[in-house]
Formats: C-alpha cells, sequence, structure tokens
C-alpha cells in the first residue's frame, strides 16, 4: 500500500470516527434535553399536586370555619340571647341589669366573630373592610390596642385572594393575641403602584428564628397560602422587641 493510499484510509477512519463522535454527542445531547424536560415535568407536577393539597386543605379549612360559624350564630347565639332575655325579666334590680347587659355585649362579640371567620361573610366586603373590623374587635376584646392605617388607593382584587389575604393577617393578629404578650398592635395597609403591601407588627417578647425547632402550625399556614396566591411574605422577630409581617400581593 503506498503512501497516498493509506494517507486517504486514515482520513477516511479520522472521518469515521469524527462522525461517530458526532453522533454520540447529538444523541447525548437528545438524551439530556429529554432527560432535563421530564425533570422539569416532574417538578412541575409535584409542584401542582403540592398546590392542589394545600387548596383542598385551605377548602377544608374554610368549610369548617363556615360551619362552626353557623353553629355560633345559629345554636349559641340563639342560647345567648334567650339567657339574655330570661335576665330581663328576673326581679334582680342593677346586679340582673348587669348581667343582661355583658350577655348582650357577650351576643355581639359572638356575632362579629362569627362573621370575621365565615369566608361568605368576608367574600361580600372587601378586604379593608375586613380588616377595620378585626381591628376594631381587638379593641373591644381590650387584650391589646390595635391601629389600622390605610395608605394609597385601594383596587379591586379578587375576592378569593382576599379571603386568602385576610386569613394571613388573621392568623397573625391571633398568634399575637395569644403568644406574643402584645400591648399594641399595628396594622398598615398600602396600595402601591404595582404591589400591595400589608404590614402588621406588634411589640410582644418576639422570639429568635433560629431557636426555633420547627415552624409551628400559624407560621406555616401563612407560608402556604401566601404561595396559593403567589404572595410574599417575611416574618421578622426580635426577642424583647416585637414581631413584624410583611405580606407583599403584585397587582399590576
Amino acid at each position: 500500500m503506498d503512501q497516498g493510499t493509506q494517507l486517504l484510509v486514515i482520513l477516511v477512519v479520522l472521518l469515521v470516527l469524527f462522525l461517530l463522535a458526532v453522533i454520540v454527542f447529538v444523541l447525548f445531547s437528545v438524551f439530556m434535553k429529554r432527560k432535563n424536560a421530564l425533570l422539569r415535568e416532574q417538578i412541575e407536577a409535584e409542584k401542582r399536586f403540592e398546590k392542589a393539597i394545600a387548596e383542598t386543605q385551605i377548602e377544608i379549612r374554610e368549610e369548617t370555619l363556615r360551619n362552626i360559624s353557623w353553629e355560633l350564630h345559629d345554636n349559641i347565639g340563639q342560647l345567648l340571647t334567650l339567657a339574655k332575655i330570661k335576665a330581663q325579666n328576673i326581679e334582680g334590680g342593677e346586679e340582673m341589669l348587669e348581667v343582661a347587659e355583658t350577655i348582650g355585649t357577650g351576643l355581639n362579640e359572638l356575632r362579629a366573630l362569627s362573621k370575621s371567620i365565615n369566608p361568605e361573610s368576608i367574600s361580600k366586603q372587601s378586604l379593608i373592610h375586613s380588616l377595620e373590623q378585626e381591628v376594631a374587635r381587638f379593641n373591644r376584646l381590650k387584650f391589646l390596642s390595635a391601629d389600622y392605617e390605610l395608605l394609597g388607593d385601594p383596587v379591586v382584587i379578587d375576592d378569593k385572594v382576599e379571603i386568602v389575604l385576610f386569613r394571613i393577617l388573621q392568623e397573625f393578629m391571633t398568634n399575637t393575641m395569644k403568644h406574643s404578650k402584645a400591648a399594641n398592635l399595628q396594622v398598615t395597609v398600602h396600595f402601591k403602584a404595582h404591589e400591595l403591601e400589608i404590614t402588621a407588627l406588634d411589640n410582644g417578647v418576639g422570639f429568635d428564628f433560629e431557636k426555633l425547632p420547627d415552624k409551628g402550625i400559624g407560621l406555616s399556614n401563612i407560608d402556604k397560602r401566601a404561595e396559593l396566591i403567589n404572595a410574599r411574605t417575611k416574618i421578622s422577630s426580635i426577642p424583647g422587641a416585637g414581631t413584624q409581617l410583611v405580606l407583599t400581593y403584585p397587582i399590576d
């Protein structure tokens, strides 16, 4: 075999090897793309599944709250109304009048609580009105002093989104009342150009995130609810200096 033939054979072999390398590379690239696509689909499917589970859990909670609201309003409300009427009819002077007045106050608060946990009542009024009523209810209970401030021009938000936003704030406010030992609670609703920012701040005992073994049910509920409506939450707390929730929802 002469030198020219040998060179031709070498070129052919190199060409074949090059083509094989290109084919292997293309096949590998196609394989990786399909693998990555499958992984993305799997991740998206898991996210959809988790979202569906979270939505179902929230729907169950809302249905439970609706049933509790009806029980409070219909059954316990009727019992308190009957007790108030009987107390008013008993001859006991000032003492019985005070008893009737106390029962009446309890009945009014029961009705207010029933409305605040009933999703149908919340959906019929704006988020702003619901928060105003909740702050007023906290002040009537006298566990702490609550203030409410509205900034910016309110815009219309979907009813279901408003219910979720209200539940997040309600969760935080309930935790404040139960655990913070706070004397003051400030709620600020700020409608900005492209987002709604709601801030809730108490002056309670606070806590250290790093020392929490795990998020409590309240904090987990806040995160799950916010994720469902593509909202962002940031909770910051300093021991002895209170806790703050910043809830942001895009409105553009």
